[in-house]
């Protein structure tokens, strides 16, 4: 009885920080026919991406082709400070491809033009 007890506060406990680690993203883009030819999990390049910007927090992660690379695209947001740092994982190998910080300007300029695009 006792190690079934254990048994559901471990699997309870687990499905809590992987919904926490979804819940940190405010907007995620992730189409599932770009996600079936990533090589690296969503889990594992968001590890990546964050250590590359300590102490920050997703804001919002895209899968998506870009100059012939399939990537992902996280804006990291680090409390204190304006604007966002903009880090790519290539979705085949796990490598940092690109990192840069865009001004919250910028961001929310690039925001707009995204939102056309989906729209029309």
């Amino acid at each position: 009885m006792k190690i079934k007890q254990m048994l559901m506060i471990a699997l309870t406990s687990g499905a809590l920080m992987v919904g926490a680690s979804f819940a940190s993203a405010q907007k995620s883009d992730i189409p599932p026919d770009l996600a079936k030819q990533a090589k690296v999990s969503l889990e594992a390049a968001r590890t990546t991406a964050l250590a590359k910007v300590p102490g920050g927090e997703i804001k919002s992660e895209e899968l998506e082709r870009e100059h012939g690379h399939l990537i992902y695209s996280f804006d990291i947001q680090v409390p204190g400070k304006s604007g966002v740092e903009e880090v790519h994982v290539n979705a085949i190998n796990g490598k940092v491809i690109g990192k840069k910080h865009e001004s919250a300007k910028k961001e929310m300029k690039e925001e707009k033009k995204e939102e056309k695009h989906k729209e029309g």
